[in-house]
């Protein structure tokens, strides 16, 4: 009846959307580029504050024909029904075998290897992943490069320390793990904290990623794209629990997979299979020359012998600091390993062995994957030019989609709006299956370690566990739609790497010392949770990627002077200098004197990412903790849980479902 009742609000929802798009929209943004063929972008952008861009215009508007960019409505909105339905279906067929704690949490162990690292990598592959990777690439070059090959190595640490021992050492939760030798009450609770935290911001992030890719491609109300996403999601969790939450993961993941492949494949037959001549042709390409001078370096007049077509192959345009490189590194390598929604999935198949294998699936699967966005990402700096991807969304977050839409056969054309409503339809699924896991993360970390063990003591009955878990559930949605509605102009990419700072400060080091030392304790478990995380969030908003109005009024005003000095000097400025002449005169008008949300001018921490410094932060206090507050009791248990994580001695064997 839910399902029906789901279907028919979904539906309503998007017929809505339909109409108030038939009217111009007040509030989304028009997306309108240039027609590729003139390969002339005209419209003006600023780029996002915190990759410290500035305004941009490659050549004059003089024979620049522009066009909307936008799929076919009816094609599209028919892919997303589509796959709605398809995973409405599998919620239904979830929802008859979830019938006890472990089914709602780890659908009863009963999860294959095979299946478990294709819902993994479903997990892992965020839109993060799939649009703002490629977005960065075709923006920063090799810099973006860096954040696409990062994940690759971080399910290596995963599969060599963690899969194996939390497989055998928890149950549900990293409060299960974090416990075991610790005193229950006070580290499920911090457990629960960072859990929540961790999961929230990175469902924030999805949610807001969900509400403009549907407000930028289709004209949907922000309001209604976040709110029918959220309908989604309570529903596949709330009533499926994780095992529907796994099917919906594994169909995104295929789904995901099919389209960065052909498309990469697309890209290569462009090059004609010649990586030596596609790479060449980016470093010639003179819109992309114009953009690392004038977006990304903001040198208003080119310098005499620099190659600007190089620079875009060499690191430092969005990192510019070294240091910066060191500490992403950190931050993938560690902070996968300490993801909530990642470590409940190696409770979810039946043996270590199992995990293990899970694991390097998905390792494979995700290797692949973002081996290819890079490809995705040369291409479309390459067929589609920074200018025309930045003049749609200024953090570069439609160059996949944009690019799909070309090589399917162009803005217009048949294969070119089914290929773009696929990867659209792509898009939305992996909205849909990582909120899904994160909801099922958090709700887990309060229903189970809140509710049942700290509030009832472990005495609740698998009825009301269920109960509970479900309502729990219903509430994260909720709140995470809310919350999602308010951070509609937010720094997205901010919330990202949040989650992945706090994962890698807190949770990690935590995880690793409860499993493999001996004197870890309770003390050690709350220091370091506490600690790291509060770390991680303090230098991460006085950092370089939340947004600083101030430094773009300072860009704007070196840009003013440049060309003013010019024409003071008499030289007559060519159109597209006059252009950004204005531009950036509008830019400072509107920016000088502004703060960041914490009410800064300029970024106090210099790094974009604070790995490098929260996670040393994190382990050392973790480790001052326990020391200072021995625990004879949790060392004793140690040779317990060391013979336990390696056997796999007193886990509950898999359901039979």
């Amino acid at each position: 009846m839910f399902v029906k009742t789901l279907s028919v609000i979904f539906f309503v929802l998007m017929l809505t959307a339909t109409v108030f798009a038939a009217e111009p929209s007040k509030s989304a943004p028009i997306a309108t580029v240039v027609s590729q063929s003139s390969q002339v972008p005209t419209v003006a952008t600023s780029a996002p504050a915190q990759t410290g861009a500035a305004s941009a215009v490659a050549k004059p508007a003089a024979s620049a024909p522009q066009v909307k960019v936008k799929p076919n409505r009816a094609i599209t909105i028919s892919m997303f029904l589509a796959i709605i339905g398809i995973t409405l279906c599998v919620v239904v067929w979830a929802a008859k075998q979830t019938t006890t704690a472990a089914d709602f949490y780890a659908a009863g162990g009963g999860i294959t290897g095979l299946q478990n690292g294709w819902a993994i990598a479903g997990d892992y592959m965020s839109a993060a992943s799939f649009l703002g990777m490629s977005g960065l690439i075709s923006l920063y070059g090799i810099d973006g490069f860096m954040y696409a090959v990062g994940p690759m190595f971080s399910f290596i640490a995963i599969l060599l320390v963690v899969a194996e021992p939390c497989r055998n050492a928890g149950k549900f939760t990293l409060g299960d793990i974090l416990s075991f030798r610790a005193s229950p009450k006070p580290v499920r609770a911090v457990a629960a904290i960072s859990t929540v935290t961790v999961s929230l911001f990175y469902l924030i992030a999805q949610m807001v990623g969900a509400g403009k890719l549907m407000q930028v491609l289709l004209d949907i109300p922000y309001r209604v794209s976040v709110i029918g996403v959220g309908i989604l999601m309570v529903g596949y969790v709330v009533f499926g629990g994780m095992k529907a939450t796994t099917w919906v993961q594994i169909i995104k993941a295929g789904l995901l997979m099919s389209g960065t492949v052909l498309l990469a494949l697309l890209v290569m037959q462009k090059a004609g299979f010649n990586p030596v001549g596609f790479f060449s042709d980016i470093v010639g390409n003179q819109l992309v020359q114009d953009h690392v001078r004038i977006n990304v370096m903001k040198d208003a007049l080119p310098k005499p012998g620099f190659d600007y077509g190089q620079r875009f192959m060499e690191p430092g345009l969005f990192l510019k600091n070294p240091l910066d490189q060191i500490s992403l590194g950190i931050a993938w390598a560690l902070g996968a390993a300490g993801l909530p929604h990642i470590l409940m999935r190696f409770f979810t198949v039946p043996s270590a062995k199992e995990a293990r294998k899970s694991i390097v699936i998905a390792l494979f699967i995700n290797s692949t994957f973002f081996f290819l966005i890079n490809l995705i990402g040369f291409g479309a700096a390459l067929y589609l030019s920074p200018q025309l991807i930045s003049s749609v969304d200024k953090g570069g977050n439609m160059a996949t989609l944009l690019l799909a839409q070309k090589l399917g056969g162009g803005a217009g054309s048949l294969g070119g709006d089914i290929f773009l409503a696929f990867i659209c339809a792509v898009a939305f699924a992996t909205i849909l299956a990582v909120v899904s896991g994160l909801v099922l993360a958090a709700s887990a970390a309060i229903a189970h370690d809140v509710y049942v063990n700290i509030i009832m003591d472990g005495k609740a009955d698998q009825h009301t566990q269920v109960k509970v878990a479900r309502i729990t559930s219903l509430f994260v949605g909720v709140a995470a739609i809310i919350m999602g509605l308010a951070a509609e102009k937010e720094n997205v990419v901010a919330l990202v790497a949040l989650a992945f700072a706090v994962a890698a400060s807190g949770n990690f080091p935590c995880v690793m010392l409860s499993l493999f030392w001996k004197k870890f304790n309770t003390a050690g478990v709350v220091s370091g949770l506490l600690v790291g995380t509060i770390t991680a969030l303090g230098l991460v908003v006085i950092s370089p990627v939340m947004t600083y109005p101030q430094k773009i009024a300072d860009d704007a005003k070196k840009i003013v002077m440049t060309l003013e000095k010019k024409q003071a000097e008499g030289v007559v400025l060519a159109e597209k200098d006059l252009k950004l002449l204005d531009k950036s005169k509008a830019d400072f008008a509107k920016n000088d004197g502004g703060t960041s949300m914490v009410g800064l001018k300029a970024p106090i921490f210099q790094l974009k990412n604070p790995g490098i410094v929260s996670v040393p932060i994190g382990l050392i206090a973790a480790i001052m903790g326990a020391l200072l507050f021995r625990d004879k009791r949790a060392e004793d248990m140690f040779d317990e849980i060391e013979v336990r994580q390696i056997t796999g001695l007193g886990i509950a064997k898999a359901s039979d479902h």
